[in-house]
């Protein structure tokens, strides 16, 4: 079956131009010259946690399903698994299910999961009356459950812990024989894991610093733009200690001097949308001031707020503003939509996945599957009885390599970008909400500060198909030209 991978003219070209994990990537024209002001969140935006940091989360909300919701105390077996569950994914509330969902609302069949066990296809086909989720039923704007939507979709890497714990107390039940409400159980971990977070449980276990990983460039990131005279201000929903904490640690204790404002408990995304919160000032001890806020002053921490009276006091509005934010709703949507900033999405993925994408075996493996697609399209009109047996032979086929191109980048549910065609939910999301999108803000010391951001133009189905096959053009972020540099 593999003897393609022999075939050294299938794979062209390809591994010449890899493309470098450590660039920006456009979805919109926009050039650095016009951005006068950069705003940033704070987690997994000016600093990045390892993964043990999750394994505190579900591990402290576990803890709270079992001593305040009564669970089982056998849920404690239950550990996280980091490699389980990937974000963008939705979860049916009703029926208890996680699933992958493509750009046009279709389910990527194999990427169903009741417990930590995959529900057939023929299941989830009979369960849906097909793969397509209606519109009705898919979460609100903000990724929500509400309104009578069933589905709630997880955007947020916070996220990440919350599908696994809520996987684990299924697959419990399930074992187990138990009857158990569904939405109760949904409802009762998104608290948990809500409490874990609001309550401050999160912030008094941690020793935070012990969990902060690659966050080094971020003040090489901050002294850059302050060297060229950019303004720069932190809106983000962690509290003042937690962040001062943080910034002490990966920039100085002065990182508030790199910052003209700084925001705290922000309460995204209704910063974004609410005019009824005023500002309120927090002292060096953490205490809240009465006092009414007529001018937001460069060294001082600001608790809550909204973003119209945030414009109000600095004037900084349009598109010479760039906000960085991780999570595409609550950081992005808003400002791209409704406020004209510009915006950038850090997709700390987006570095492994090139990596992986990178790797002669998955090129090998992609040129193969898109050779047989081709010869399926160009074949299907023989309807013979041999060629249409060669035909099925190539579908499963097709069908196993597809199964394997989604190994690559996690067992259960592939690629965060992509289902085995079409780009995922998450992906449609990123390209309507983010104007670039990058791994990490050390990307940003790749480039000049008056750097143009092009997209690629990529075909449309209607348009030749030698576009696609030409040469990349000039200036792409090509991981050769960067090593060379």
């Amino acid at each position: 079956m593999m003897s393609y991978l022999g075939q050294s003219k299938l794979v062209p070209s390809i591994m010449s131009n890899l493309l470098n994990p450590d660039a920006i990537f456009s979805n919109n024209e926009m050039s650095l010259s016009d951005i006068e002001i950069y705003g940033f969140d704070y987690d997994y935006t000016l600093v990045f946690y390892s993964k043990h940091l999750h394994t505190l989360i579900f591990n402290a909300a576990r803890d709270l399903l079992i001593n305040e919701h009564r669970y089982p105390v056998e849920i404690r077996k239950y550990e996280y698994d980091p490699d389980f569950a990937i974000r963008g994914l939705h979860y049916d509330v009703q029926r208890a299910v996680l699933m992958k969902i493509d750009a046009f609302h279709y389910i990527q069949l194999g990427t169903v999961y009741r417990g930590l066990s995959v529900v057939p296809d023929e299941e989830v086909i009979e369960m849906y009356e097909g793969s397509h989720v209606p519109l009705e039923q898919m979460s609100d704007f903000y990724g929500k459950s509400s309104h009578g939507n069933t589905m709630k979709q997880f955007m947020d890497i916070f996220s990440l812990p919350e599908m696994t714990l809520l996987s684990c107390v299924n697959e419990h039940f399930l074992k187990n024989n138990i009857d158990y409400e569904p939405v109760h159980l949904y409802k009762d971990v998104k608290d948990s894991i809500r409490d874990v977070h609001i309550k401050g449980i999160m912030y008094e276990r941690s020793k935070q610093i012990l969990y902060i990983c690659y966050a080094e460039q971020t003040r090489a990131v901050l002294a850059k733009l302050a060297d060229h005279g950019k303004k720069m201000f932190l809106i983000t929903n962690s509290p003042s200690s937690f962040v001062d904490k943080g910034m002490r640690y990966i920039v100085g204790k002065d990182w508030r001097d790199l910052f003209d404002v700084v925001i705290v408990q922000a309460e995204k995304p209704n910063f974004f949308n609410d005019k009824r919160r005023p500002f309120r000032k927090v002292n060096e001890k953490g205490v809240l001031l009465w006092d009414k806020i007529h001018k937001l002053q460069k060294g001082q921490i600001y608790k809550q707020g909204n973003l119209y009276e945030f414009l109000k006091l600095t004037g900084w509005r349009g598109s010479k503003v760039l906000y960085f934010g991780d999570h595409i709703y609550s950081d992005l949507a808003d400002l791209t939509l409704k406020h004209g900033w510009r915006t950038g999405a850090i997709i700390p993925e987006l570095r492994s996945e090139l990596k992986i994408m990178n790797t002669e075996q998955y090129i090998q493996t992609m040129t193969w599957l898109q050779t047989l697609t081709g010869l399926l399209e160009q074949m299907q009109v023989h309807r013979d009885a041999a060629s249409q047996l060669v035909l099925q032979e190539w579908k499963k086929e097709r069908k196993e390599m597809r199964e394997m191109t989604k190994g690559f980048f996690n067992a259960q549910f592939g690629s965060l970008f992509r289902t085995d065609q079409n780009p995922t939910y998450f992906l449609r999301r990123l390209s309507r909400f983010a104007d670039i999108y990058m791994a990490s803000l050390s990307c940003l010391l790749n480039y000049d500060v008056s750097h143009t951001f092009y997209p690629r133009r990529t075909p449309l189905q209607h348009e030749l198909p030698a576009w696609s096959d030409r040469p990349p053009a000039a200036g792409l972020p090509l991981l050769q030209e960067a090593q060379a540099k």
